[in-house]
C-alpha cells in the first residue's frame, strides 16, 4: 500500500471511528436546554446518553460476529443508514421518552462504523504496521469524544439542540457515500466465517477465556467510564455549577483535548524508549492519584474551577496515554477473529460508560459526584490490570506489536 493510500485509509476509518463520539457528545452542551425544553429531569436527560451507550455495545456484539461472516461494507453501510433515520426522527422527537429510544437506535447504528473501522485495519495489517495505523486511529478515537462538545457549542450557536440531531444526520449521509465508493471489501471470502451462531458461541467463549485479553479489555472499559463520567457530568457541573453559558462551556470542554492530545503523541515518543506494557501501569497509576486529588478539590472548591479543570486534564491525558495501548495490546492476540474481538471490546467499552453516565445523575449530577465516579473508574482500571492481567504477564502480551508500536 502506497503512502498516499494509506493517508486516505487513515481519513475513511478516522472518520468512521468520529461517529461515534459525535452522535454521542456533540448534544452535551444542549442537555440543560433539552430539560427546559422537553420538561422533564436532568436525570432523564442523562439517561439518553446511556441508551446511546447501551445501543453501542449491543450493536456491537451483533455486528462484530455478522461483519467477520457476510464482510465489512454491508453491516457498515446498513449501520450508517439505520443512524441517518434515527438522527432525522430526533428532530421531531415529542418527548424524552421518544428520544432515548431513537438514541438507543443511533448507538445500535453507529456500532456498525465502530467496529467495521477496527476490524479493517486487522484485516489489512498485522504486527508493526497493525499497530501504527491503530495509533493514528485512537488518536481520533480519544480526540473526537472531547472536540465534539466543542462543535456542538458551535452548531448552538445558530441554531437549538434538535439542529445537532440534523448536522449528524449529514454527516452519516457523507460517510454513507465516502464507505460506498472509497472503501472496498478487506475480508475476502474464504476467509470468512460461516460457522453460524454455534461458531460465535465458541469464538466468544475463546476470546472470554483469555485472561489478559479480558483483563485488557476491562482496563480500556473503566478507563473508559472514567472519560465517560466526565463527559456525562461535565454539561451541568460546569454551566449549572459554574455559571458557564454553552459556548463557554464548549470551549473550557475543547480545552480539556488538549491535553489528551497531547498524551496521545507523547505517547509516540515514549514508546520508542518503553513498552506499552509500562506506559500502561503508569498512566493508569497517575490517573488514579488524579482522580482522587479530583474528589478533594470538588469537595472543599479548593482552587476552583481552575483547579477542578487542572485536574480533570490530568485524568484525560492518563487517558490519552492508556487508551491507545490497552486495547491494540487486546486486539493484537485475536487476529483470527477480528470483528468478534473489536466487537467485544467496544461492548465492554461502551456498557461500562453507559453505566457510568446515569451513575453520575444518580449522585446527584454535582462536581463531587462526577469526581467519585472518574476516580473510580481510573482506580478500578489500575486494580484490573494488576490483579486479573498482572504486570508480569503483560511482557508475553505480543512482542511484535510492542516493537511495532515504537516506530
Amino acid at each position: 500500500m502506497s503512502r498516499r493510500q494509506r493517508l486516505y485509509l487513515v481519513l475513511v476509518l478516522g472518520s468512521l471511528i468520529a461517529v461515534g463520539p459525535l452522535t454521542i457528545d456533540m448534544y452535551l452542551p444542549a442537555l440543560p436546554s433539552i430539560v427546559t425544553d422537553l420538561s422533564t429531569t436532568p436525570a432523564a436527560v442523562q439517561l439518553t446518553l446511556t441508551g446511546t451507550l447501551a445501543g453501542l455495545a449491543l450493536g456491537q456484539l451483533l455486528i462484530g460476529p455478522v461483519s467477520d461472516a457476510v464482510g465489512r461494507r454491508t453491516p457498515l453501510l446498513a449501520g450508517v443508514g439505520l443512524h441517518v433515520v434515527a438522527s432525522l426522527l430526533c428532530v421531531v422527537a415529542p418527548g424524552i421518552g421518544t428520544l432515548g429510544v431513537l438514541r438507543v437506535l443511533q448507538g445500535l447504528g453507529i456500532a456498525a462504523a465502530s467496529v467495521v473501522a477496527t476490524a479493517v485495519v486487522r484485516d489489512l495489517f498485522a504486527g508493526a504496521a497493525f499497530a501504527r495505523l491503530f495509533s493514528r486511529l485512537m488518536l481520533v478515537m480519544g480526540a473526537a469524544p472531547i472536540l465534539a462538545p466543542t462543535l456542538g457549542s458551535a452548531v448552538l450557536g445558530w441554531t437549538n439542540w434538535r439542529g445537532v440531531f440534523v448536522t449528524l444526520a449529514a454527516f452519516g449521509v457523507l460517510l454513507i457515500a465516502v464507505a460506498a465508493f472509497g472503501l472496498p471489501e478487506t475480508l475476502p471470502v474464504e476467509r470468512r466465517r460461516h460457522d453460524g451462531i454455534a461458531g460465535t458461541g465458541r469464538v466468544y467463549r475463546s476470546l472470554l477465556g483469555d485472561r489478559p485479553f479480558v483483563g485488557l479489555v476491562l482496563v480500556t472499559g473503566l478507563a473508559m467510564a472514567a472519560l465517560f463520567a466526565y463527559v456525562s457530568g461535565s454539561s451541568f457541573v460546569l454551566q449549572d455549577g459554574y455559571g458557564l453559558d454553552e459556548q463557554e462551556f464548549g470551549l473550557a470542554f475543547g480545552a480539556g483535548a488538549l491535553g489528551l492530545i497531547a498524551a496521545t503523541q507523547l505517547n509516540v515518543r515514549l514508546l520508542r524508549r518503553y513498552t506499552p506494557q509500562r506506559i500502561l501501569v503508569t498512566a493508569l497509576a497517575v490517573g488514579t492519584a488524579a482522580g482522587l486529588l479530583l474528589i478533594v478539590l470538588a469537595a472543599t472548591g479548593i482552587g476552583g474551577l481552575a483547579g477542578l479543570l487542572a485536574a480533570l486534564w490530568v485524568v484525560l491525558a492518563a487517558s490519552g496515554l492508556a487508551l491507545p495501548n490497552a486495547p491494540a495490546l487486546a486486539l493484537s492476540r485475536h487476529g483470527e477473529a477480528a470483528g468478534t474481538a473489536a466487537a467485544l471490546l467496544g461492548a465492554v467499552q461502551f456498557g461500562v460508560g453507559a453505566l457510568a453516565a446515569p451513575l453520575v445523575g444518580v449522585l446527584g449530577t454535582g462536581s463531587v459526584a462526577m469526581a467519585l465516579v472518574v476516580a473510580g473508574g481510573m482506580a478500578s482500571a489500575l486494580v484490573v490490570l494488576l490483579v486479573v492481567v498482572r504486570p508480569a504477564r503483560l511482557a508475553a502480551v505480543d512482542p511484535e506489536l510492542a516493537a511495532g508500536m515504537a516506530h
